[in-house]
């Protein structure tokens, strides 16, 4: 009977919000408000930028906290901070009866990551129906806030206990400081190997026999490259500006020869941005196997960094972004149509961490840049020209063709015209400090690493000296940047013929953001010795030695399993090739630009002092960014006869009406030339060509003020000899517009120049970057970018 009226009175409860915040009663002094000098704090802990009214600092760093009580706290009462983070319980005060005589009870509860979700104050208290008895409270409160996860504890570093003027075991320790009367000024500082996340401060007062417990607040702990003793240190104030502070920068792609700067808006201090960064933390697949060891190994960039990379891509988890690198995006965005991290964050977010379609390498690359800037790391983005993927980690990518230049996929083996990933600055305290400094990270999906979808941090020192057999992953980057490339043509007799060797194509031009200023900065030394030279080529054969044996940076396959190459038949296989009697060249006539034919030429050049007989076959595909073919475009073949060391040119070209419904977003066509000359081996010639955009010019029509409406001018021109339709133009940029600006487009007409005005108010000072994305059906992007300097009011 008992138990059916206990279950009645429970279903009184649906649906109802529960009254909350009622006081308690405490016997010892309390303090009566909390002060965390909010400007103060984030001024000392460069935290300034962060949009948000928490408390958000570095560890390693001390930072002030103001109390004012309601009664005075006496000279012999004792005074504890207790600091915890996780998934940590919440008092949750329940009061059975509404006379005043109540009794009341103290259950633990957890608390989401951020408290306000449930409360803004400082404690949950629910009145309860005095007809109710215990148990069904606690059942019925079970149900409001289900437990979901480990309490923090201080053999985790998930919980430390300070007394006043006393550094705690864990490293925390508060002072107090001169102050007015009535309040008490307090100066807590964390230890630099702290776990960072989000923390709850307590203070518990001993007075006599009476004791109070007072929850301050919460407050967020970041890494802290201002701190010499933190892992992620970083020296150079310039330095450090860059690649912790800068919300904006610059996303190298193109050609090797046609290097292209996109600009990227990180916006990492933007709403909302650093809550999502630490979300991301707690959906990776770590945290969900084992909450307390994963929360616990925060306080290590090597770990928070491979999670990251792990947990941005959505192949093994619900992570943020879902690639995709063929068919058509109608399901989502087109890859080219992102231009900054905040609008795929805030999308994962708000869609309950559904994945966000559609990412390619520099969109990983972007996306993971702004979390961990966010969390504190330094972290740059890196392109890598003619990127290698090899499949089968024997430092080889084998590439074949039949007679007609086709290529044929007998392999996985691929190279890119470029690949994006991260480097981030760290201590190696895994591998000993000559591997300390930048580490690569790749949240683009290619291969697992230890049976998830994540790739680093491989030291970029480890990679130049080829020590390929470290954690991790350095074995599958050093091959992306200093792999040999072999082409062999396959005859239809199934005989097949190596007839190009090239250990110089892979890894060129690796280029990143210069410090301070929007150009271009070469890295390439930082990954390999100077190609051709004698350490070269000795750090090359040790990666082969030690990839000979099992080592731990191996990488399971992602579709099957392969034999490595042995050393022995991969040294004969780098052996010269038969050299041609013949060379030959593709050359642009001018610059292929949309909508235009394009115009080539191939010379062709005698080698002997005889006569030869050459024939050409010559074919133009439509190509992905991986150099990957889509559609053929023109394909043709002839017999070229060349005297003794005779050169020849052959004009030809593609027209707009070939490749206009044949050309991807990417903007990409691969012309190959194979040439059998009768003496000689075959000779193969290739040249990858990018369609160039129109230009896009944007201008800000007055000065640009802090809090001040600024007009800004965009003209832009259809490049087409056709009239195009339902065109969109897209702005964002950090500091200067709080969501993405849309405008349409709705028809131009062949070859017109059209002009859009719009109105921005920046709510940041300082260097801004504003940018702009005319997106259109009929062709692909056409994006610029300005940078801005916002000036305070006078």
């Amino acid at each position: 009977m008992t138990n059916i009226k206990q279950a009645n009175n429970m279903n009184k409860f649906k649906g109802t919000m529960l009254l909350i915040n009622l006081p308690c009663i405490f016997l010892a002094p309390k303090p009566a408000n909390v002060n965390w000098q909010s400007k103060l704090n984030k001024a000392a802990h460069h935290t300034s930028d962060y949009s948000s009214t928490e408390a958000i600092l570095r560890r390693g760093q001390a930072f002030t906290i103001t109390l004012n009580f309601q009664t005075n706290v006496m000279s012999g009462d004792n005074l504890t901070f207790i600091a915890i983070t996780g998934n940590s319980p919440i008092a949750l005060t329940l009061h059975t009866g509404y006379s005043s005589s109540k009794t009341t009870c103290t259950l633990q509860f957890p608390i989401c990551h951020n408290l306000s979700m449930y409360s803004k104050k400082q404690g949950i208290g629910i009145i309860a129906d005095p007809c109710l008895s215990l148990t069904v409270l606690t059942q019925y409160c079970c149900l409001l806030f289900p437990l979901a996860g480990p309490s923090p504890a201080e053999s985790q570093q998930t919980k430390a206990i300070f007394n006043l003027s006393e550094e705690g075991a864990s490293g925390w320790s508060a002072i107090q400081e001169p102050s007015e009367p009535g309040c008490m000024n307090f100066t807590i500082s964390s230890p630099a190997n702290a776990v960072i996340g989000r923390y709850k401060l307590k203070l518990q007062i001993v007075s006599g026999n009476k004791v109070s417990s007072t929850l301050l607040g919460q407050f967020v702990l970041l890494f802290n490259p201002w701190c010499p003793n933190d892992d992620v240190y970083m020296a150079n104030e310039k330095e450090r500006q860059e690649y912790v502070l800068n919300d904006s920068g610059i996303i190298f792609q193109g050609l090797e020869k046609y290097i292209q700067q996109e600009a990227w808006n990180y916006g990492q201090f933007e709403e909302d941005i650093l809550d999502i960064s630490l979300a991301i933390l707690d959906r990776s697949l770590n945290h969900r196997q084992d909450p307390a060891v994963d929360v616990s190994n925060r306080n290590n960039p090597i770990y928070v960094s491979r999670v990251v990379s792990a947990t941005v891509n959505s192949n093994d988890e619900k992570g943020v972004v879902q690639g995709k690198w063929n068919g058509k995006y109608c399901s989502g965005t087109n890859p080219l149509h992102w231009s900054g991290s905040v609008t795929i964050l805030r999308k994962w977010y708000r869609g309950r961490y559904k994945p966000v379609r559609y990412g390619q390498c520099w969109v990983f690359a972007g996306v993971m840049c702004t979390v961990l800037r966010s969390l504190g790391i330094p972290t740059r983005v890196i392109t890598n020209f003619n990127s290698a993927h090899d499949t089968n980690i024997n430092l080889s990518i084998d590439k074949y063709i039949d007679i007609s230049g086709k290529t044929l996929y007998l392999n996985e083996d691929s190279v890119w015209n470029f690949h994006v990933w991260n480097e981030s600055w760290f201590v190696r305290r895994d591998l000993g400090s000559f591997y300390d400094g930048w580490q690569v990270l790749d949240a683009t999906p290619q291969e697992r690493s230890k049976g998830i979808f994540q790739c680093g941090p491989a030291s970029t020192r480890a990679i130049k000296e080829g020590d390929v057999n470290l954690d991790y992953d350095s074995s599958f980057v050093f091959a992306e940047v200093n792999a040999d490339y072999v082409t062999w043509i396959c005859y239809s007799n199934k005989r097949k013929e190596r007839i190009y060797s090239d250990t110089r194509k892979i890894g060129k031009f690796i280029s990143t953001k210069a410090v301070g200023i929007n150009s271009r900065v070469d890295v390439t030394d930082n990954y390999k010795y100077p190609e051709g030279s004698l350490k070269e080529r000795q750090v090359y054969k040790k990666a082969l030695k030690l990839l000979g044996v099992r080592s731990t940076g191996r990488r399971t396959k992602i579709r099957r399993h392969r034999r490595r190459s042995s050393v022995a038949q991969r040294q004969n296989m780098t052996e010269p090739a038969r050299k041609p009697s013949i060379s030959g060249k593709l050359i642009l006539s001018a610059s292929p630009v949309i909508g235009q034919d394009v115009l080539l030429t191939f010379a062709l050049r005698n080698l002997i002092s005889d006569f030869n007989t050459v024939k050409i076959k010559l074919r133009a595909s439509a190509i992905l960014y991986t150099r990957k073919p889509k559609t053929e475009i023109l394909q043709w073949s002839r017999f070229i006869k060349l005297g003794p060391e005779e050169v020849k040119e052959i004009s030809f070209k593609i027209s707009y009406s070939q490749y206009k419904n044949s050309l991807t977003d990417d903007r990409k066509i691969l012309v190959t030339a194979v040439c059998e000359a009768k003496q000689g081996a075959s000779l193969l010639v290739e040249k990858d060509i990018i369609l160039q955009d129109p230009f896009i010019t944007i201008k800000v029509l007055g000065p640009t003020v802090v809090h001040k409406a600024v007009n800004v001018q965009v003209t832009f021109t259809n490049p087409l000899s056709e009239v195009v339709t339902d065109c969109v133009l897209r702005a964002e940029g950090s500091g200067l517009l709080k969501e993405q600006l849309k405008i349409n487009v709705e028809r131009m007409a062949p070859m017109e120049s059209s002009t859009v005005q719009f109105e921005i108010i920046p709510y940041k000072t300082g260097t801004r970057q504003l940018q702009v994305d005319l997106v259109c059906t009929h062709f692909s992007d056409i994006k610029g970018f300005i940078t801005l300097d916002v000036t305070p009011v006078q």
